[in-house]
């Protein structure tokens, strides 16, 4: 299956960041499916407009809530991480990618866009704890470019980093200790 190749490291680094921490039992993934395959023990999802993360909480505590490049789409984002803390268990991680130099995308809406520095600080005004937040982002003009228009599948074109470009950013973001 084709990758995007705006996504190639950002897909690196947040499997790397999970399989640092202890495998987590109860996982929730909000609006994908794409952790589906990745080897926890008990993973379930939901989609909107079935399960909207702004008005509602899980209602089992879970390890770990997944949420990948859907932050940008939500009308109240704080709200929904607040809603996240709520429903992760006492040591529960969040994992959350969002776009920064990516073009306006309203599916439905596009509403927001963080920098990494940005992520972890808003992480961080949600209640997570400040030096329990690890975050990272990767791009480089040329991917900026070429995805101004299309999403340009990932055939071998330079990885390089540069951070000047970040097109994507991620934290991990913990209620315990890592």
């Amino acid at each position: 299956m084709a990758q995007h190749w705006s996504r190639v490291e950002m897909d690196k680094a947040t499997n790397n960041l999970i399989r640092q921490i202890p495998l987590p039992e109860k996982v929730f993934e909000i609006s994908g499916s794409k952790w589906k395959k990745f080897g926890f023990k008990n993973y379930q999802n939901s989609f909107y407009p079935e399960f909207d993360i702004c008005e509602q909480v899980l209602l089992e505590k879970v390890d770990l809530i997944i949420a990948e490049q859907v932050w940008e789409h939500l009308r109240f984002p704080y709200k929904a991480t607040k809603n996240v803390i709520e429903s992760l268990n006492p040591k529960g991680k969040f994992l959350i990618t969002v776009p920064f130099l990516v073009r306006y995308h309203p599916t439905p809406i596009d509403c927001y866009r963080w920098s990494a520095s940005g992520l972890k600080y808003f992480l961080h005004e949600c209640g997570f704890e400040l030096l329990k937040i690890k975050v990272g982002s990767w791009g480089n003009k040329d991917c900026l470019l070429s995805n101004l228009d299309n999403w340009i599948d990932f055939q071998g074109q330079s990885l390089e980093n540069d951070p000047k470009f970040p097109i994507h950013c991620w934290a991990l973001a913990s209620k315990g200790n890592f």
